[in-house]
């Protein structure tokens, strides 16, 4: 209970940075942060951090995944403090939003919540001259079940059920499938209220992927952005769903954890066939992703994330983020800043951030090899 109040305060915060639609951030008022800064060129390092601005110059336009939104807006505010003359322009839109902008040409990199598909990567090939889309990851995550439920503090489900409710089979709180998973607590006789992504995205895919692999005799779509299953209501990214979940009595829904922290929304634990049912928080879903293997070929970092882990305190329902480049041909007036930017989102001090935001950071091991190939990016 400490820690979920200490992730609260942290991410209380960043709430007040979760505003929608492109995100621009100048350096301009920012000099509180600066202090000493050499400024942003020439492979110099800010006295006030350890970012290396290199020759980061210009507007950065990027766009995608509503899911690292928070953590881009804290580092794009830190970077932007210490590279004078540089502007990071995010778009958290969704992440099949970003892929197409990359893909046409008109952002330095995209955020996904998946990989690139096969034909997603052949179509990057048309922008990426000699090269192709690529992914690094770069944000972890749980992805939460927020809840609001007038009179209940906790819940408990598990893939089943969860897969149930989502699918519109189970209609009523006090069902007794819930009911057998919160002994003692007083589930009114409510009607559910499910909402889910109304546009494609990679935080729905991961939910999807999470569903089929760990209640498969129940969830029957396959894993995709768009959301698969009747009913329900929809809300536009992930602020959409948690708003409204967090408005209507009755409401469930997916969406990061910084969302649920923000807005003071409880999230349900998940039982996994494990001793205890998990929360979800950084570090239970750092536990699961600490266990991801790298499936992607060559400089393509995409992992393959374990669904059904019972291992104790691993939360299951997670997402990686991750930032889509070229490998080869990336734009010569974006190259400098996209590699310095990266580079400071993958390193000690970027990755440090996404823990007291709500997320989890990339496991050491993958991080550096996700260095190493921003190292080689042309």
């Amino acid at each position: 209970m400490k820690l979920q109040r200490k992730n609260r305060l942290r991410a209380t915060a960043l709430g007040a940075l979760a505003v929608s639609g492109a995100l621009v951030l100048t350096a301009c008022g920012s000099d509180d942060n600066t202090s000493g800064s050499t400024g942003g060129n020439g492979g110099k390092t800010t006295a006030a951090s350890n970012i290396k601005c290199d020759d980061a110059k210009g507007q950065l336009p990027a766009s995608g995944s509503s899911a690292q939104k928070n953590a881009m807006d804290l580092w794009a505010k830190n970077y932007m403090a210490g590279c004078k003359g540089v502007e990071i322009n995010y778009k958290s839109s969704s992440s099949g939003e970003g892929i197409v902008a990359f893909n046409q040409g008109t952002v330095g990199f995209a955020g996904s919540d998946s990989a690139l598909k096969p034909e997603e990567v052949a179509d990057s090939k048309k922008i990426c001259k000699g090269g192709q889309g690529i992914n690094l990851p770069m944000v972890g995550g749980p992805i939460a079940i927020g809840f609001h439920l007038e009179g209940v503090d906790s819940l408990t489900l598990d893939a089943p059920t969860l897969a149930k409710i989502f699918d519109g089979k189970i209609k009523k709180w006090n069902d007794q499938a819930i009911a057998k998973l919160n002994t003692g607590a007083k589930l009114p006789d409510k009607a559910i209220q499910p909402f889910h992504r109304s546009e494609d995205s990679g935080t729905t895919q991961n939910l999807g992927k999470y569903l089929g692999a760990a209640a498969p005799s129940d969830w029957k779509y396959e894993a995709e952005k768009k959301w698969p299953a009747p009913g329900g209501q929809a809300a536009s990214g992930s602020s959409g769903v948690a708003a409204q979940v967090k408005q209507v009595d009755g409401a469930i829904g997916y969406f990061e954890l910084s969302y649920a922290t923000s807005q003071s929304i409880p999230t349900v634990d998940i039982n996994t066939g494990g001793a205890t049912p998990v929360k979800a928080t950084s570090e239970n879903a750092s536990k699961a992703i600490a266990a991801a293997k790298i499936k992607g070929t060559g400089k393509d970092l995409a992992l393959d994330l374990d669904y059904t882990t019972k291992a104790e305190g691993a939360y299951p329902i997670v997402l990686v983020t991750y930032e889509v480049v070229c490998d080869k041909g990336n734009k010569a007036e974006t190259l400098s800043t996209v590699k310095s930017f990266l580079n400071y989102t993958a390193g000690d001090e970027g990755q440090k951030l996404l823990t007291e935001a709500g997320y989890a950071p990339i496991p050491a091991e993958i991080n550096a090899k996700v260095r190493e190939t921003i190292a080689s990016l042309s």
